[in-house]
């Protein structure tokens, strides 16, 4: 969930290995050099942490023996994302074994769910659907030394200044004996826990929700609900309120307000002709609302409430936020089976995504780097184009866009 491209507390976990458009900042110098040994650096680090008044022994259980990890470095420069459709991603994540294992988690912790609600507002889907796409319920939090990853990273000169304040995080953690170093098994770029943090909001946001005097986000579902719950209150989540809804759309609407930035009463999509999931209306009132429709006007479609803007801050990807919001429906069985998903969509490839990238850039917008990912930037600058072109402007970019542009 971190958020240097992507979301508050993920940088690298295995979701983002799969998913189509999380992207790494672009002032991280992705060629830069190390200078100095790690040794060195690591003994000057051991210096500056006793310094922050970490204990003599949290240093040496942590840090004695922690050596370079060149794959980690690798990894981290290498930044292999691959392209997946919406379609392909929400498949692969929103399955129908997650949807039963959340429902049976929460029946088994129910407790537990009710009085986290009580506490923050949050309802059981929404944390278990987040727990679900972050570990698959603790199955894979990752295999690597979250310490030894934090210590190669804040080493290496891309992104020193974050990790080296990461590591610092863990040792206090360590140091409040919350859990041990050989527990701390996590992601490449050092998220962990079953839900996926940064050492920064570990320490800043952990519940013991358990009442053991610990904080244990590994093992303790308690102190999981719990520290889930809290965090998503803290990134603004409004008790009572919907997050998603998946709706039907008439064959014509204005396009260009298809929009996450636009939020319009409820009642103008209503009178507009867009209906819920069933076809029936939608409540006619001022509650803010945002079309999405990841897939153009011919897929999927969903109504985004203020909650949704949760998602938005935990993971910068709309794939992944819109797979979370929903898959948080179906297990809290307020929405149904994705309807237009499976249509045949055109979409482009790749390399014609990287084309389309290029042209746009020749054209004087910034669509950040290009990777053919289609970010906020590049659906920004698609949507000018497919008014421009007078084509619907829903902001998906097609295969017939892409030639009208060629000439």
């Amino acid at each position: 969930m971190a958020r240097l491209a992507y979301g508050p507390i993920m940088i690298a976990t295995m979701l983002v290995s799969v998913a189509s458009v999380v992207s790494f900042p672009e002032h991280a110098a992705a060629e830069c050099r190390n200078s100095g040994r790690f040794s060195t650096w690591l003994n000057n680090f051991r210096r500056q942490a006793r310094a922050e008044g970490i204990s003599q022994r949290t240093i040496s259980r942590a840090l004695d023996g922690v050596t370079l990890d060149r794959k980690i470095i690798s990894r981290d420069r290498r930044q292999g994302f691959f392209a997946q459709s919406f379609a392909t991603f929400s498949k692969r994540l929103a399955t129908n074994n997650r949807i039963k294992t959340g429902r049976r988690k929460i029946e088994k912790r129910r407790d537990i769910f009710e009085r986290a609600e009580r506490d923050y507002g949050v309802p059981p889907e929404v944390i278990t659907a987040f727990w679900a796409l972050e570990s698959d319920f603790g199955v894979g939090m990752g295999k690597y030394s979250i310490l030894r990853a934090l210590a190669t990273l804040a080493y290496d000169c891309r992104r020193k200044e974050l990790f080296t304040g990461e590591l610092m995080y863990a040792l206090k953690i360590l140091d409040k004996g919350w859990v041990k170093p050989r527990d701390m098994i996590g992601s490449w770029a050092g998220e962990m826990g079953q839900t996926q943090f940064l050492p920064k909001h570990y320490l800043e946001h952990a519940v013991d929700y358990d009442g053991n005097g610990t904080r244990n986000l590994f093992k303790s579902d308690a102190d999981i609900i719990g520290t889930t719950a809290a965090f998503i209150k803290h990134l603004g989540w409004r008790r009572g309120e919907p997050w998603l809804q998946e709706v039907r759309l008439p064959p014509n609407l204005p396009w260009e307000k298809a929009d996450l930035s636009i939020k319009l009463p409820r009642s103008q999509w209503d009178e507009w002709g867009v209906t819920d999931a069933k076809g029936r209306p939608l409540k006619s009132d001022d509650m803010p609302t945002s079309l999405v429709i990841p897939m153009g006007r011919k897929g999927p479609a969903f109504l985004a409430y203020s909650n949704f803007d949760v998602y938005t801050q935990w993971n910068h990807s709309l794939s992944y936020c819109i797979t979370a919001a929903y898959l948080a429906t179906r297990i809290g069985r307020t929405g149904g089976p994705m309807q237009g998903r499976d249509r045949d969509i055109p979409a482009l490839s790749l390399r014609e995504a990287k084309e389309l990238q290029r042209i746009l850039v020749r054209r004087g917008f910034d669509v950040g780097k290009i990777d053919g990912i289609i970010g906020s930037k590049t659906r920004a600058a698609v949507k000018k184009m497919q008014i421009k072109y007078g084509l619907p402007a829903d902001s998906y970019p097609t295969p017939r866009l892409l030639r009208r542009m060629r000439g």
